[in-house]
């Protein structure tokens, strides 16, 4: 059994089925078979069940799917590393983030890093949801995520960085927008732009709104987004208003137009940074995780920062 064969263990296990991970390998559903076997023979029990439609890991193949996964990601990782050093440079720093991520929390951060460490390569991945941004940590193709931070996930550390209040976006003319601040009880009623489907920032909006005293959740509105700039964008043009955490690096005069409601009650959203082990981060990706929660300590954020 070598790295490979586990390689393709892995694969097929997330993939269910072989002739994917053939094609993605640039190889034959054979050659993919016998790695399997392989991996079953040093096992010593089957580790895939045969179905019609593709394979499923049985349960020895969960564990060894598991335990898989977490090491060739800190191996992959490891490897790019010793890259880096033979290369001679700084080393890369690969932070995966969501759309908007790098102009709300990061801008400053950037030109900071470049200008304290010229030699390190900083690339940035963008990823639409936390879920693919902890598979890029999880396989090892990034350092660094920017994540609204979430439940417990396996192999994961999530370190939250900066508190968000939630505010209520509406168009300067709107009735709301000389408030000082609403309460969640009066969303109630209002169809307000939905956050991006299945994203955690939604699915907290959604449960502080649907467990409180005040009222269920509002109803659903006509319009949906992927991302928080895309939801301040429509509630300034006058298609609705938008329940938003309040970012960071937002002027006034981005969005002349609208107005940003404070929302008493709600408690804040978490975001900050995932890792495999912080423990094991390069000193490069230490630093840039440093230079933006710095960055962000020292602007007017609105949030409340973490140190």
């Amino acid at each position: 059994m070598t790295l490979d064969d586990l390689r393709a263990f892995v694969a097929v296990c997330e993939a269910g089925n072989l002739s994917a991970v053939a094609r993605d390998l640039g190889c034959t559903q054979s050659a993919v078979s016998q790695r399997i076997k392989r991996v079953e023979r040093a096992a010593g029990i089957g580790l895939l069940e045969r179905r019609p439609r593709g394979v499923v890991p049985t349960q020895a193949g969960r564990i060894l799917h598991r335990a898989a996964a977490d090491g060739i990601g800190g191996l992959d990782q490891a490897l790019r590393r010793l890259a880096d050093l033979r290369a001679g440079d700084g080393g890369t720093v690969r932070v995966t983030t969501g759309a908007t991520t790098v102009r709300h929390f990061m801008s400053d951060a950037v030109v900071t890093f470049r200008a304290r460490h010229p030699h390190v390569n900083l690339e940035f991945r963008t990823e639409s949801s936390s879920r693919r941004c902890f598979e890029a940590v999880a396989d090892g193709s990034s350092e660094l995520a920017w994540i609204t931070i979430g439940p417990p996930e396996h192999g994961i550390e999530q370190h939250p960085v900066i508190r968000l209040p939630w505010v209520l976006a509406v168009r300067a003319d709107d009735p709301l927008a000389d408030r000082e601040c609403i309460e969640p009880g009066e969303l109630v009623g209002i169809r307000h732009i939905r956050l991006p489907e299945n994203s955690t920032s939604r699915m907290r909006l959604d449960g502080h709104l649907g467990h409180r005293d005040a009222g269920p959740v509002p109803p659903p509105s006509t319009t949906s987004v992927a991302d928080w700039d895309t939801a301040l964008l429509l509630a300034e043009l006058g298609v609705g208003p938008a329940v938003v955490p309040q970012l960071p690096g937002l002027p006034a005069t981005a969005h002349p137009a609208l107005r940003l409601v404070p929302i008493a009650g709600l408690p804040p959203l978490a975001t900050g940074w995932a890792v495999r082990r912080w423990a094991a981060l390069s000193p490069a990706a230490v630093a840039f995780a440093e230079t933006v929660t710095a960055g962000l300590d020292g602007a007017a954020t609105g949030g409340e920062v973490l140190r």
